[in-house]
Order: C-alpha cells, then sequence, then structure tokens
C-alpha cells in the first residue's frame, strides 16, 4: 500500500468517530470499558469474590482465604461481577457501533454518545453514594487511609464524572449536537 493510501486511511480512523475525539476516545472506549471489565474477570477468578468483599470496606487486614463467605454473599458479588462486566461492554460496544454504524452522521453519532455518557453519569452518581454511604463514619474523610478498590469506586468514577460532564459541555471537543441550537440539529 502506497504511503498516500496509508496516510488517508489513517486520516479516515481518526475522523470517523467526531463525535468522540482525543482524551474522551481514550477514555470511554478503550480506559473505561477495561477498568470494569478487568476488576470483573478478577472477581470471577483470580483473586476472586472472596479478596473483592473484602476490599470493599478498607482495614488493613489480609483477605480471609476463599470459603468464609456464605453462597449468598458470593453470589451478591458475582452478580456486581457481572454488573460490571456489562459496563463495560455496553459502553466499549454500544460506543464503538455509534461509531461503525454512522461514520458520516456526527449528529446521531453525537446523541448516541450523550444517551450512553448521561446513563453512565447517573450510574457514577449513583455508585459513589452507595460507597461514601456504606463506607464507615472514621473512613469518609480519611481518603490516605483508602485502599485502590474504595479509590476506584470514589475518587476514579469522581474523575469520570467530571470527565463525562466536560464532555457535556464541549470542553475539548466539537458540537453537533448538544449545545446547538434547534436549527442546527435538524
Amino acid at each position: 500500500m502506497s504511503t498516500h493510501k496509508l496516510r488517508s486511511k489513517s486520516n479516515e480512523t481518526m475522523s470517523d468517530f467526531p463525535a468522540l475525539t482525543g482524551f474522551y476516545r481514550i477514555l470511554f472506549l478503550y480506559l473505561e470499558p477495561l477498568s470494569t471489565i478487568i476488576p470483573s474477570l478478577m472477581i470471577y477468578g483470580f483473586p476472586g469474590a472472596h479478596w473483592f468483599h473484602h476490599e470493599l470496606i478498607p482495614d488493613g487486614t489480609a483477605p480471609p482465604p476463599p470459603g468464609f463467605l456464605d453462597q449468598r454473599s458470593v453470589m451478591a458479588v458475582w452478580q456486581l461481577a457481572n454488573c460490571y462486566f456489562l459496563l463495560g461492554m455496553l459502553e466499549g460496544l454500544g460506543l464503538r457501533a455509534a461509531r461503525d454504524a454512522l461514520p458520516g452522521n456526527p449528529v446521531a453519532q453525537e446523541r448516541i454518545v450523550g444517551a450512553t455518557l448521561f446513563a453512565m453519569a447517573v450510574a457514577d452518581v449513583t455508585h459513589i453514594l452507595a460507597t461514601w454511604v456504606a463506607l464507615p463514619d472514621k473512613l469518609k474523610y480519611m481518603p490516605e487511609a483508602w485502599n485502590a478498590t474504595t479509590h476506584g469506586n470514589i475518587t476514579v468514577v469522581i474523575f469520570l464524572f467530571l470527565a463525562r460532564v466536560a464532555w457535556f459541555k464541549g470542553i475539548g471537543c466539537k458540537r453537533f449536537y448538544y449545545g446547538q441550537s434547534k436549527s442546527k440539529k435538524n
């Protein structure tokens, strides 16, 4: 393939998803789906449901060995893992479907991306609140005592929520639907 054709193909790839470019593309199309799918696989496999259950509230102790959770708790943690896996797939595959099915329609792409990011933003807020409320009072205001799981459930999710708000505000990206007058939307 000639250099011109390679450059042309590369340019098509970079502009095939104008509704989600740059930082937002990397974050929402790759990093976030991986950040939800990988922990779900860790819960299903190794280190396992018992480890994840123990890590939900940091206490500085080593996780107990497998088998300390009753079957109801194992089921609940596995179902949570399934929700993480589902979120990762819905976001990653849904955004890719919008990109691939609507390459010449940035307005439609942006509407689908916006619907996805709005649903994820609502889930961000409820996830942060659920984690925060369940933390013991002595840990709520001590992020230095939080473990990676707690930071993932609060700190990282706050970052993701702020990135979604920034996308909706049009920070660092061109708008095609959101923030446009009704005449431009049509």
